[in-house]
């Protein structure tokens, strides 16, 4: 009964009318596209990436790849953190009706944008955008954290590495045990001092096209698999 009232908890916060809404949440970002994509014929293969402007610059710096996947949506927003996420995980994810969500956050929580890290309550957002998707029958992909030695923006943070890889280890425990998958971009991008490999960033947070391209083929075959089973249903 907890776990109930918590899930219809939430879909009343995330159901905030716009106009009642604080700006950050951002629920008017992508109200446009939703209406749209809402109004056009769903095929039942449709996947919406929902994350920050890691998700968000994959459109803008490697478009190709959500054009060759048209079934493919992003639903990033520069700068947001999970509790952010959770708060527009309605109008953004399930609405849209997706077979597959695949999500990707918590480096902005750790580099502080929203206030204080507060490693449970990230991984609690995360938890609750997984809970939710599965009780609206969306297949969930949680993604790891993609390595950050240091934030520019935010050069007080000095532990950054060590946070990560705990938030990682923690959303791949959660995702074995409740049989969600797990996606490592992690370990393929991460250079021997925990630094994002600089051939595939130049800021050392956010991918370049190579890096887009390194992520997209480690999750194509986990979404092409994803979709299998749910049609097989």
């Amino acid at each position: 009964m907890k776990k109930f009232l918590t899930l219809a908890a939430i879909a009343v916060l995330a159901t905030v009318s716009n106009a009642e809404s604080p700006g950050w949440i951002h629920l008017n970002r992508y109200a446009t596209e939703n209406t749209e994509l809402q109004a056009a014929k769903n095929t039942g293969d449709r996947v919406v990436f929902m994350g920050n402007s890691i998700t968000e610059n994959w459109k803008r710096l490697h478009g190709e790849f959500f054009e060759t996947h048209p079934n493919f949506v992003c639903r990033g927003i520069s700068g947001e953190t999970t509790c952010q996420f959770l708060m527009r995980f309605r109008n953004d994810v399930v609405d849209n009706k997706p077979a597959v969500v695949v999500l990707n956050g918590g480096t902005n929580d750790i580099a502080e944008n929203t206030g204080t890290y507060d490693a449970d309550f990230t991984f609690g957002n995360i938890v609750s955008m997984a809970e939710i998707a599965r009780a609206n029958g969306i297949k969930v992909i949680l993604t790891s954290v993609l390595p950050v030695k240091s934030y520019g923006w935010n050069p007080k943070i000095t532990d950054a590495p060590e946070k990560i890889k705990a938030l990682n280890e923690r959303i791949k425990k959660f995702a074995d045990k409740n049989g969600f998958t797990y996606v490592d971009y992690y370990t393929p991008m991460v250079m021997d001092d925990y630094a994002l490999n600089p051939a595939y960033s130049e800021d050392g947070v956010h991918p370049t096209p190579v890096g887009y391209e390194v992520m997209e083929s480690i999750i194509v075959p986990v979404i092409n698999k994803e979709l299998k089973r749910k049609m097989k249903k």
